[in-house]
């Protein structure tokens, strides 16, 4: 190599370093940008409040009670034992 293909290296080094430099801090946001509001939580406590009586009482619907409709005493109701 020659002393000037040397000095046109270092030239093009310095001058891309730099344009990089400025281009990466277009691109790139700064933490400042990165700040955002987020929703305040109120801490779990062990405290429960009684629920709503218009629901909740002693003449609800309980759900997990078995509900017979009729007097079925069929215990396999899919066999067919007619014989038509």
């Amino acid at each position: 190599m020659k002393q000037k293909d040397i000095i046109i290296i270092g030239i093009v080094i310095i001058v891309s370093g730099v344009a990089s430099y400025f281009i990466s801090n277009l691109l790139f946001a700064a933490p400042k940008d990165l700040q955002t509001e987020v929703e305040v939580v109120e801490p779990i406590t062990a405290e429960f409040s009684t629920p709503d009586t218009r629901y909740f009482n002693a003449n609800s619907i309980d759900p997990t009670l078995t509900i017979t409709i009729g007097n079925d005493q069929n215990s396999q109701p899919f066999n067919q034992t007619n014989s038509n």
